[in-house]
Order: structure tokens, then C-alpha cells, then sequence
């Protein structure tokens, strides 16, 4: 009995052992249409260094695409089982005939914790899979000097700085609006190679508006209306304020456009 209880005890112990070393299969894009089928083995550690680690991992790779594949790329990244991204590997195809399956081993770094799960991104694809590819978006982190500017991106509002936003490959044109700052505009372009996890960081421009400096240290931005010898009218919202000339301290003017010309009459 003792011995019967004590073979049940050890099948109970590597029941989980062999759950966490069953492989990862992966189909690229989909299931339903298929181009890659991928199955990756075990995780190796091969070697540290402080915090980094050295892994290897056996890869088989099955064309399913219906076609041999001249040329084809993914870079792999790795996560603990937190969902923290922890690592990366690269993956090379070529010329790979249909049904064909290739084995290789990947060596991949990573930091800390051991690997628990995987994502496969497309770096080079045939032409003919460009459709397949999804939209490929980097996302960056905005700031804005000082926070709390509204921020838009090519003219869509994105809330107020600070804010992660994400952009396409191209051209693209980020907007700062802030009460009593300029409107600034600042191009950003996203290449091929870029990747998330950048910042940018832009300093709004001078005041839009006057400040009228009091003498028991308030400090009012608006538009300079009228000084003369005994008062001071200022546009505040909308609003035409009036103050003594002697509850002035310091008026600081911005530089303001000329009216545009009137037409001479004829």
C-alpha cells in the first residue's frame, strides 16, 4: 500500500513539470489562413550576467502558405507571467519549399524572470502577404513643457499631455494647444525601423496675451486695451477689466501682428 501511494505522489508532482515544458504552437497569421506554424520547445538558460540572462530554444517552423517562401522574418518577444516584456529573439526563413518544416535553435537574451509566454511580429514578409501584415503602429509617450496641453495628432484630439499615443509608418503632425500659451505644431515621422517606447517632448511657445503685473502681486494675462494718465482697461475672457493706473506695477506686452491694410478707396 505504502509503495502504491508513494508512485501516486510522485505522478501528482510532474503532472505540473511536464504541463510547464509543453511546447508553444503558434500560426501566423491565423488558423483559418494560415502561412507559418511555429512550435517552440523548451527554454533553455544557457548563462547570466547580473540581471541578463541567456536563453536558447529549439524552433520548428512549417510552411503552410501553399507556396515556397523565398524570404521571411519575425521578431519574437518574450514575457514573464506577469505580461512584463522581458526579451527578444529574431527568426530567419529562406527559401523554404510548401509543407517543408525546418528546425533550428534560437539564442535570445532576457532580464530577470524566467520567460513564460511569447508574441510573434513580422519584420520581412513576401509581397504577396503585405495584405496579411497588420497595421504596424509605434507608440510614443508626448510631453509637453508645461504639462496639460491639449494634444491632438494630425488634427485628432488625444487628450492632455502627458499621453502615449500611437502612429503609423509616415508623416504625422502633432498639435499643442494650452490657455494662454501659442498653438504649436511639431512633425514627427515614424520610418520602417522605429520601434515603441520613445518620447517627445516640446516646449510651448510664448504667451498669446499681455501680462498686466498688480502691485499686491497678482499677475493677469489678457489683452492691453487702454493706458492713460489714471487707469488701465485690460480683456480678460471677453471681458473689459479696469484698474487704477497706481495698482499697476509692470505691464510686459507681447508682439502682435499689424492689421492687415485697408483697401484704398477708389
Amino acid at each position: 500500500m505504502k509503495r502504491v501511494l508513494a508512485v501516486f505522489l510522485l505522478l501528482l508532482l510532474a503532472v505540473p513539470a511536464f504541463a510547464k515544458d509543453q511546447p508553444i504552437i503558434m500560426t501566423w497569421p491565423s488558423v483559418e489562413k494560415p502561412f507559418v506554424r511555429f512550435t517552440f520547445g523548451k527554454f533553455n538558460k544557457i548563462g547570466s550576467l547580473g540581471n541578463q540572462n541567456s536563453y536558447s530554444v529549439e524552433v520548428v517552423a512549417e510552411n503552410l502558405w501553399g507556396k515556397p517562401i523565398p524570404e521571411a522574418s519575425f521578431d519574437v518577444y518574450f514575457f514573464s507571467k506577469d505580461n512584463i516584456r522581458i526579451g527578444s529573439g529574431h527568426i530567419y526563413l529562406t527559401q523554404v519549399g510548401v509543407k517543408e518544416t525546418v528546425r533550428f535553435v534560437m539564442p535570445f537574451g532576457g532580464a530577470g524572470a524566467q520567460p513564460a509566454t511569447l508574441k510573434l511580429s513580422p519584420d520581412r514578409l513576401p509581397k504577396e502577404l503585405s495584405p496579411a501584415e497588420p497595421a504596424r503602429k509605434v507608440r510614443l509617450t508626448v510631453y509637453s513643457i508645461p504639462a496639460g496641453a491639449k494634444l491632438a495628432l494630425d488634427g485628432v484630439d488625444q487628450g492632455e499631455t502627458p499621453k502615449q499615443v500611437e502612429m503609423a509608418n509616415g508623416k504625422h503632425v502633432l498639435t499643442f494647444a494650452m490657455e494662454g500659451y501659442k498653438t504649436g505644431n511639431y512633425p514627427v515621422e515614424i520610418g520602417p525601423n522605429d520601434v515603441s517606447g520613445g518620447t517627445v517632448s516640446y516646449e510651448l511657445g510664448g504667451v498669446a496675451h499681455d501680462t498686466i503685473e498688480l502691485r499686491d502681486g497678482t499677475t493677469l494675462n489678457g489683452d492691453l486695451e487702454v493706458v492713460d494718465a489714471t487707469s488701465v482697461q485690460v480683456r480678460i475672457g471677453g471681458r473689459i477689466q479696469t484698474f487704477e493706473r497706481n495698482q499697476v506695477k509692470r505691464i510686459m506686452m507681447v508682439e502682435r501682428e499689424a492689421p492687415p491694410a485697408l483697401p484704398a478707396a477708389k
